[in-house]
């Protein structure tokens, strides 16, 4: 049987389509996941990003709406927006990230910032991507390498983060619900005011949220903040702990002070950076 000699030249151009997208793919991928010292950077600017992102919504919170506001609202925007289609190209199960939760927060996120009509409150949800950075593995990994504080502090800085992250979104909801109707929720300071004071159960009772869905909104942010204050008292108050592997059993987490390992009774040789 003859061979058309077309069909080589006609397969190979979709390849020749397709190579600078896998090129691009790869570059991204390593950007996102290498362990130079330039994705090492790379990942800690887009931490920087997120925690930039939520002060920006704070401190914007308080300011009339004007064109410079707007602008970097836009440059907010873009930037997310980049960030998310990377992550979107180079993941290995798309379909698997569309249906997480971070995946359409980001989404109401980039449209908050694009279409500030939409509600600027939407922006809160940021901060639940700052909590996802600081629970990837890579991310952890290098803070625990660069940072002697992170190292010594990582249960509270995770109970910090957590609570923070409740308390933003939560304030942004309060304020969404209640400020076409209810006269004490005026701008975002009384929405973070009502938010801690529910979260600690000290109910002042100057500002309430009238209606059953303010009423259910109240109750959800008792109920899961006093839960994350309780592990933050936890965490600040509970005996510090260092992470060394036994080298027998694995166990990760030991006294300062253990010279063995409590679970099998191995010497574990625990580095001492010592006292300044």
């Amino acid at each position: 049987m003859a061979v058309d000699r077309n069909d080589t030249s006609d397969h190979g151009a979709p390849d020749a389509v397709a190579a600078p997208f896998l090129r691009l793919k790869s570059s991204i991928r390593t950007l996102y996941e290498g362990d130079t010292f330039g994705c090492i950077k790379f990942r800690y600017a887009l931490l920087a990003l997120d925690i930039i992102t939520v002060l920006f919504i704070i401190a914007t919170s308080f300011m009339p709406r004007n064109r410079v506001v707007e602008s970097l609202d836009v440059v907010f925007g873009v930037l997310i927006l980049a960030d998310f289609a990377a992550r979107m190209i180079i993941s290995r199960q798309p379909l698997h990230d569309l249906a997480r939760v971070s995946t359409w927060t980001d989404i109401v996120v980039i449209i908050s910032f694009l279409a500030p009509l939409a509600g600027e409150a939407g922006g809160f949800l940021r901060a639940f991507r700052t909590l996802r950075l600081l629970r990837d593995y890579q991310m952890v990994a290098r803070l625990r390498i660069d940072s002697p504080f992170f190292r010594r502090n990582e249960e509270v800085v995770f109970a910090v983060a957590n609570l923070g992250v409740f308390i933003f979104v939560m304030t942004g909801i309060v304020y969404e619900t209640q400020k076409s109707h209810n006269h004490q929720i005026a701008n975002y300071a009384d929405a973070l005011y009502f938010t801690v004071t529910a979260l600690t159960t000290t109910g002042f009772g100057d500002i309430t949220l009238p209606g059953t869905v303010g009423r259910l909104i109240t109750v959800v942010i008792m109920i899961f903040g006093v839960t994350l204050f309780l592990n933050l008292a936890k965490a600040l108050l509970a005996p510090s702990k260092v992470r060394f592997p036994c080298p027998v059993c694995g166990l990760q987490r030991h006294d300062v002070d253990a010279v063995h390992c409590k679970a099998c009774g191995t010497i574990v040789n625990i580095p001492d950076e010592g006292m300044d």
